[in-house]
């Protein structure tokens, strides 16, 4: 086999390992009396690139970075490894995921679960006779 075939066979198989492959991105999550937020660090994930699902009670999020490349070229190696994220969460009942608002800026990913109607504190009004 050539030189030249050999690299693009190795860069072929590191390609299909790289793609399977993820990166665990940093999360915070809050609680407050009306629901859940997490903050998850995406950086270089855009909105089109991004997956969030809801199967049963587990929340999995997933992105992937664009490489940068010129117009009309395709990188044939490239040292630089193109970051996948992926992570999943086992959800409590008690969020009601139908209603998740989700919002990504400057490469933060912002979830806000609230929780369901019987699962928030209320106050309870006392009358006096």
């Amino acid at each position: 086999m050539s030189n030249n075939k050999q690299v693009t066979q190795n860069t072929r198989d590191t390609r299909e390992q790289d793609q399977q492959r993820a990166v665990l991105p940093a999360v915070d999550v809050f609680e407050d009396a009306a629901g859940i937020t997490l903050l998850a660090d995406m950086p270089g994930v855009s909105k089109d690139q991004l997956e969030l699902r809801i199967e049963g009670d587990a929340l999995s999020i997933e992105g992937s970075v664009r490489p940068q490349a010129p117009d009309g070229l395709e990188a044939v190696y490239a040292e630089v490894r193109i970051p996948r994220f992926r992570r999943s969460f086992t959800l409590s009942r008690e969020l009601d995921t139908a209603h998740i608002d989700a919002n990504l800026k400057d490469g933060v990913l912002t979830l806000r679960i609230p929780k369901q109607a019987h699962a928030q504190p209320r106050r309870i009004e006392v009358r006096s006779s």
